[in-house]
């Protein structure tokens, strides 16, 4: 029997005063091992989709998505009721958003691609599988650099 890939996805934040769609299918899951991800989701990595904004769409409680300007052009948005980090944003990355893959309900349908920024990985996680690691290079790179 063949599955047909989901027309959309939904998500919500820990208090699901955050709910929103994804249209069509999910690029591939991004790992960022990076110092800023790690502290910004409280774990040893961010597991990060991106997601085109015309493809997103806010079912309720936008009026309660709030962003920290944590970098020159990044944006980390997150619900102001819960905390969850709903997504970030890149100014070089117009159009684009990353959502946090965690917020999607089951099934979600796609998959792990790369592990990047893995020079920084918190030492006491292990990197046990076998995807492609990327050790001083950010996700933006990496999708430019892929054919």
């Amino acid at each position: 029997m063949h599955s047909a890939i989901p027309l959309s996805h939904h998500g919500n934040c820990l208090c699901e005063g955050i709910r929103f769609s994804i249209t069509g299918p999910l690029a591939p899951i991004e790992v960022c091992h990076c110092a800023q991800c790690r502290r910004a989701q409280g774990g040893p990595f961010a597991t990060n989709i991106p997601v085109a904004t015309s493809a997103l769409t806010f079912l309720a409680g936008e009026h309660l998505l709030q962003s920290h300007a944590s970098s020159p052009g990044k944006e980390r948005v997150f619900c102001r009721v819960c905390g969850s980090p709903v997504f970030s944003r890149r100014a070089s990355l117009p159009g684009v958003v990353r959502i946090r893959a965690g917020l999607l309900r089951e099934p979600v349908a796609t998959q792990l691609a790369f592990h990047a920024f893995t020079a920084s990985k918190a030492g006491w996680w292990r990197i046990s599988d076998d995807l492609p690691q990327h050790a001083d290079t950010g996700p933006a790179q990496v999708w430019r650099a892929m054919p």
